[in-house]
């Protein structure tokens, strides 16, 4: 018969994590009390409490017709629970005659707790364990500690041991709980440190791997096609051929020269993006994109983050290839302006009448400028336009 769920007048039965949930969420209150949010707050709330109870510890033994000295000892005792977390050893020397001579059996305890914490097996531990055992031995007057048998002795011994020895285990007991948890502390960071130089590591040979790529195909390639045409340049007497030629060559030594820098900033494990080109070469790149484009510009503060203007060219540059790509001869209109937002680009194309071109997209261009918005703070959208075109929206803060 299933239990879950049932009800029984002085028992509560459900699933076995409701217990280990509730229990759960009860620490995480108890913990989240500004107690405990505090560290200097739950010190002095620890000091007061210790205080008060080593107080109610001499009021309730302490005899009615006691010597004042006695109690003026067992008050300097008490007092000293104060200054025991930046004094210990001191702290015990205090406490221990208010021990001694009057009846502050709890305040000496709780110093000495305190100097085990600190000192842990120091000499000063032993010291002051030693201090309280004869505390506790020892009876005030000595006329009262002579008339004893030697089974009270032998008692008073043993109480002694206790006495003193609790303080002594619960100090070095959180003193091991304290060093360990530093060491687990150290232990995970020099495990993080590990990860980060093996996830350096991996990205280093990584990056290299791509710089031979670049280099050795990509290079090659661009490299073929400015020769070709330097040769159509060369040979060609049609205008309308030279021009074209010209173009391939200017796009092509363009495109190696960033290449190039593209290889040295892998090689080298820069953490710049290589070569960046920014809003102010706008123009150059509206030129030579052979997408006819309307550009508005319009209140662009005086300076601009470098990897915000770079991202406004790269967004644009990106945009009117895939213009030329996919929407041949269709118009193209750039707006860049700022608000309080942000540097914001909208780039907009008609529809084509003309067919598609056949070059190879991968469509890896459009993810490229969301995640580099994303890494700057920023937004990106995509969306087809209502007379059949597309349009691009990027966002930038400024605050970098």
């Amino acid at each position: 018969m299933s239990t879950e769920g049932l009800s029984i007048p002085g028992i509560s039965v459900g699933s076995p994590g409701t217990g280990a949930a509730d229990r759960a969420r009860r620490m995480a209150a108890f913990r989240s009390f500004p107690l405990f949010q505090r560290p200097a707050l739950q010190s002095l709330a620890l000091d007061a409490a210790a205080l008060m109870l080593a107080v109610l510890d001499v009021w309730l033994v302490i005899p009615t017709k006691a010597q004042p000295y006695s109690i003026y000892l067992s008050g300097i005792a008490c007092g000293a629970i104060l200054f025991r977390r930046k004094l210990p050893f001191i702290a015990v020397l205090v406490a221990v005659p208010g021990f001694f001579a009057g009846w502050s059996q709890l305040a000496a305890m709780i110093t000495l707790s305190m100097l085990a914490t600190r000192k842990q097996l120091h000499w000063q531990t032993w010291t002051g364990a030693v201090l309280v055992w004869i505390c506790r031995f020892v009876q005030w007057p000595f006329s009262e500690f002579t008339a004893l048998s030697w089974r009270e002795h032998f008692l008073d011994g043993i109480y002694g041991v206790l006495v003193a020895g609790m303080p002594v285990a619960l100090g070095l007991l959180i003193g091991a709980r304290t060093e360990l948890s530093a060491k687990l502390a150290e232990l995970a960071a020099s495990r993080d440190r590990e990860h980060r130089f093996h996830a350096d590591a991996v990205r280093a040979e990584e990056r290299a791997r791509l710089a031979r790529e670049m280099h050795d195909v990509v290079s090659h390639q661009i490299t073929l096609i400015a020769m070709q045409a330097g040769a159509l340049q060369a040979s060609s007497t049609d205008p309308q051929a030279l021009q074209t030629a010209r173009v391939i060559r200017q796009l092509s030594t363009r495109t190696l020269e960033e290449l190039r820098s593209l290889v040295s900033v892998l090689r080298s494990g820069s953490e710049d993006d290589g070569p960046s080109h920014g809003i102010g070469e706008l123009d150059v790149l509206i030129r030579a994109s052979d997408v006819p484009v309307h550009l508005s510009v319009e209140q662009l503060p005086e300076t601009l983050p470098k990897q915000v203007s770079a991202a406004a060219y790269r967004t644009v540059q990106e945009c009117l290839t895939n213009v030329h790509k996919h929407a041949p001869g269709a118009a193209a209109t750039v707006r860049i302006h700022h608000d309080r937002d942000g540097l914001r680009v909208e780039v907009r194309n008609e529809r084509s009448g003309q067919s598609v071109s056949g070059l190879p997209s991968g469509g890896h261009g459009l993810t490229g400028l969301a995640e580099r918005a994303r890494l700057l703070g920023g937004s990106f959208e995509t969306k087809d336009t209502e007379d059949g075109g597309f349009r691009v929206r990027a966002r930038y803060p400024l605050d970098h």
